[in-house]
């Protein structure tokens, strides 16, 4: 990937990564004396913030780097310090991490895996990025995690919702905050049978890529362990626009249900030729015809308009939660951008200010060290009895308490089930919260069949 590819912010740096010797004849380059890869040797560190600023997940990526911004400003002690004041753990003061100034490095992974990973490896061999985070597809998120774990730095995923992001693709290196299709279809399925009923016949459209095909699933098994049956599962491509040929068949199929199992842009296109079919005021055996959204997101609410009042989903966080760190972080997001932050910005956000929090209380920015903070104790959810709740309990980041679980490195937390506003206030009050389901429900053991398969292995330091 070209220089021009990557833009750096902070204090620009010239020549060779600090600590980077002659280039080795392997993928990554690092210097012999190091102790892990890229590790800080001046007064600033680097991290890489890879997200999508074109393609159909781009309004997700835009939000992401404006929290990754905030974010940055809060660790280096300007603004108000947003949840640092809310964060359970109080080791954060401001004063960068572990007393070095942040600095970063931008790219864009145009939601393609082999721009991810071009654009990661140039963040990490030509800037000394420490840390890799970002991304709006779970494509991407695996992809990049792998090479991050071949790389010997972190990577804090930032938007990823595929069972395989912590499932059989999970790595040792490798970090995620979001919740996955699974929690989806667990929090979802109990509203839809209690809304619609549990005689249904559901019709699904899915983007053809991990995300979509662990979401279908997710949401299959959980609406037909209530009674629902799955007509038909067809897969669309991530870079179609246009879904009036897969919205057709519908028609004649019996269906009564649509499950768009689509995100960002594709979701806002399939959504808006469900109803210019006239869907939405199809009547089937007597029943009213319904589409559900499983993965919402404020930023499609806005994309999709008067479409998407009535329609049911789920969302990892809303800037409607009243917590003290929703509040603190929809303040401080606000004032600095004139309107609220999505999902995808608060994931990034948190994961950032994790990352910090690890360095700070291990004391070192060496990719083992900071596993065994994100992950390593004793610490367990209240109420759920299980040998796998072990991990880094924390609150205070919008969520209520959550688990950042050993076994996986999945965050485990409250989510919440939505459904588009029939009244809206503003362009942003779009969704209203009708539950917050508890993490005991969405709770799944590491060695669940659909996550079945994957291997953690061992933390990798690099160099």
């Amino acid at each position: 990937m070209s220089r021009s590819n990557v833009t750096r912010r902070g204090v620009l740096k010239t020549g060779a990564v600090t600590g980077a010797g002659v280039a080795l004849p392997t993928i990554f380059t690092a210097s012999s004396a190091a102790a892990f890869t890229n590790e800080p040797t001046g007064s600033s560190v680097t991290l890489g913030f890879n997200v999508p600023q074109t393609g159909p997940y781009a309004d997700e990526g835009a939000d992401e780097l404006r929290a990754y911004e905030l974010a940055v400003e809060h660790l280096n002690g300007e603004g108000d310090g947003g949840m640092l004041s809310t964060f359970s753990s109080k080791a954060l003061q401001g004063n960068g991490i572990n007393g070095k100034k942040v600095e970063y490095v931008t790219g864009d992974t145009q939601t393609k895996s082999d721009a991810a990973r071009a654009s990661a490896k140039s963040m990490i061999e030509k800037d000394g990025a420490i840390m890799i985070t970002g991304g709006s597809s779970s494509g991407v998120a695996i992809a990049v995690q792998g090479l991050c774990q071949e790389a010997g730095v972190i990577f804090m995923a930032g938007l990823t919702h595929s069972n395989d992001t912590t499932g059989k693709d999970k790595k040792a290196n490798g970090f995620r905050h979001f919740f996955n299709g699974y929690m989806s279809g667990a929090a979802l399925a109990p509203v839809l049978a209690a809304n619609y009923g549990n005689d249904r016949k559901a019709y699904h459209l899915t983007a053809d890529y991990t995300w979509g095909w662990t979401q279908q699933e997710s949401i299959a098994a959980a609406t037909e362990a209530l009674g629902w049956e799955t007509v038909n599962n067809v897969l669309t491509p991530l870079a179609a626009t246009d879904f009036s040929s897969y919205i057709a068949p519908v028609l004649n199929s019996g269906a009564d249900v649509l499950v768009l199992n689509h995100y960002g842009g594709n979701m806002v296109n399939s959504l808006t030729n469900a109803v210019q079919f006239g869907l939405r005021d199809k009547m089937v055996d007597g029943k009213q015809f319904e589409i559900v959204v499983p993965l919402y997101s404020r930023l499609m609410a806005r994309g999709a308009g008067e479409n998407v009042k009535g329609i049911f989903g789920s969302t990892n966080w809303h800037w409607s939660l009243t917590d003290e760190g929703s509040k603190a972080f929809v303040k401080s997001f606000g004032t600095k951008y004139g309107f609220p932050p999505s999902q995808a910005a608060h994931t990034c956000y948190v994961q950032t200010l994790l990352y910090a929090d690890a360095v700070t209380r291990a004391g070192s920015f060496n990719p083992c060290a900071v596993e065994e903070a994100l992950v390593g104790g004793d610490s367990s959810l209240p109420g759920i009895s299980s040998e796998a709740n072990r991990g880094f309990l924390f609150d205070g980041l919008g969520n209520g308490q959550t688990l950042y679980r050993a076994d996986d490195h999945q965050c485990f937390k409250d989510v919440l089930v939505v459904r588009g506003k029939e009244n809206p206030t503003s362009e942003f009050d779009l969704l209203e919260v009708v539950e917050v389901t508890p993490v005991a429900q969405v709770w799944y053991e590491p060695d669940h069949p659909m996550f079945a398969g994957g291997n953690l292995g061992e933390c990798n330091p690099g160099a």
